[in-house]
């Protein structure tokens, strides 16, 4: 009996193999040996003094050509069987790769790759590689497409960047209460590191009006429309968010409403993030049960934790100054974290 079991982390001595779940274009990559009429996920064998990333950046070329590609870890694997290294339990990397070109020549025993809408029926390994991609699952990578149906989003700092916004507001801060922009700067991001609103607080220490939020600074982050135009050929789109009337002018104007099916607002609805009832009412209107819908957001309050208590999957944009949040709870921990919209691509 083969018996395969997950770590997040091992000495790295004992890590023997590299194993990359491999899509293109939104479909699987899979190995066809020379000798084999099945199929196999690419990987193999780590070299004496290899790092382990650098071997599944290897194994990953070998086996399939790829040339450009993003590579990203995501767990320890074991793998325990009678007739496997006389029974001794023995370790490896599992990790996810995107690739985006391959080379037109394969330089291995690889006797082709098959590029696939739909998982092999004929595995190489088929009491471990499907364990391994189901692990894959369960921590956020390379969902099944009819497991997931709608992606809501956030829009301040998620889509839009308001940087310039924050800039702006802390300048005028720093006039009304001659303090310099540096040391408002400094001083709102010790509040914001504390899980707190940093200009706002900083504001009221100070005994000064909150300046006014001026809209017309905000931009789209560069990958934000390329994000939405590929995900909504996939999924419905929507956006949940505190938001002024007018949100679904202000993204036409940015040229992003025509990939958005849905749009939840605090002003029209008469209740804001992070009270659930805001994303109870996008699931209603969606028809989406909250397992087959994703909150994607930079705030961890706001965002992250209301979802995950209606049973959404829930993906953290570490963007803006939500990206300071410090973690205290395991409620609060999204099921996945990225740095970019565009990294949403790798996963989704």
């Amino acid at each position: 009996m083969v018996e395969v079991k997950f770590y997040d982390t091992v000495n790295d001595e004992l890590l023997k193999f590299a194993v990359i779940i491999s899509q293109s274009n939104g479909k699987w990559v899979f190995c066809k040996h020379k000798e084999r009429d099945t199929y196999e996920v690419p990987g193999g064998h780590r070299e004496d003094g290899e790092d382990i990333l650098e071997t599944a950046k290897r194994e990953l070329y070998e086996e399939t050509g790829a040339i450009t590609f993003d590579i990203t870890p995501i767990c320890i694997y074991s793998v325990t069987a009678p007739d496997n290294f006389d029974g001794m339990e023995t370790f490896g990397k599992l990790f996810f790769s995107d690739i985006h070109t391959f080379e037109k020549e394969l330089h291995s025993e690889i006797e082709k790759i098959a590029i696939m809408d739909e998982l092999p029926i004929n595995w190489t390994y088929p009491e471990i590689q499907p364990k391994l991609l189901e692990e894959a699952r369960k921590r956020g990578f390379c969902p099944k497409k009819d497991e997931i149906k709608w992606l809501f989003f956030d829009v301040g700092s998620t889509l839009v960047d308001e940087s310039k916004v924050y800039e702006d507001r802390m300048k005028r801060i720093a006039d009304l209460s001659g303090l310099t922009y540096e040391q408002i700067y400094k001083y709102a991001m010790s509040f914001y590191k504390e899980n707190k609103k940093g200009d706002l607080e900083v504001a009221r220490q100070l005994g000064v009006k909150l300046p006014k939020w001026e809209s017309q600074y905000e931009r789209l982050y560069t990958d934000t429309k390329d994000c939405l135009k590929k995900l909504s050929r996939i999924y419905k789109i929507g956006v949940i968010a505190n938001q002024s009337l007018g949100t679904s002018e202000r993204l036409e104007n940015l040229g992003v409403r025509k990939y958005i099916d849905l749009i939840i607002a605090s002003a029209e609805e008469g209740v804001s993030k992070p009270d659930r009832r805001i994303f109870e009412i996008a699931l209603e209107r969606s028809c989406c049960k909250p397992e087959n819908a994703v909150m994607i957001g930079d705030r961890i309050d706001n965002d992250i934790v209301p979802a995950k208590q209606l049973g959404m999957k829930t993906i953290w944009v570490k963007q803006g100054l939500g990206s300071l949040w410090n973690i205290t709870d395991e409620s609060e921990k999204a099921d996945m974290e990225i740095n970019n919209l565009s990294d949403v691509l790798k996963y989704l």
